[in-house]
């Protein structure tokens, strides 16, 4: 981008508890439009469905509760499965590109786009509700990357 542009824009969003917050029924629907072998999706149905959670204190056992969100910390599924999650989650203007890694998702905008900025972050903001997700704004970050010597 900067050979043909002064700047680019970085903006490394954070979103809160990402892993925490993948529905499993969203992630299943997600899984359901990738073109995997079934195995690996009866598989993953296997291992997201019927999970259960409750914890003993002072000899009581309370009332269970079905866990329809999260992945187990520690499971290689966790990347996984957030990179499933986002993968619907793509730039809405030329030139401008998205790069996700685990659940770290990075926005670029050349200098050209930076009219766009706002709105993508906004397209960016709306995602994250409709897929359960907290765009931390605090930890949420944006950094300038000039050609050497350009002001």
């Amino acid at each position: 981008m900067l050979s043909t542009n002064e700047y680019v824009h970085v903006f490394a969003f954070d979103f809160s508890k990402a892993f925490d917050t993948v529905l499993h029924s969203t992630l299943m629907s997600k899984l359901a439009t990738m073109q995997l072998p079934d195995s690996i999706y009866n598989w993953c149905d296997t291992f997201f469905t019927d999970r259960q959670h409750c914890t003993r204190y002072a000899g009581r056992l309370p009332t269970v509760a079905d866990i329809e969100a999260s992945v187990i910390q520690g499971s290689g599924l966790g990347p996984a499965a957030y990179v499933v999650k986002a993968a619907d989650l793509h730039p809405c203007t030329t030139g401008n590109r998205i790069f996700k890694y685990a659940d770290d998702t990075y926005l670029l905008v050349p200098a050209a786009n930076s009219s766009t900025r706002r709105r993508k972050i906004e397209h960016i903001g709306v995602w994250a509700v409709q897929n359960n997700l907290t765009l931390n704004c605090g930890k949420t970050k944006e950094m300038v990357i000039r050609v050497r010597g350009k002001r």
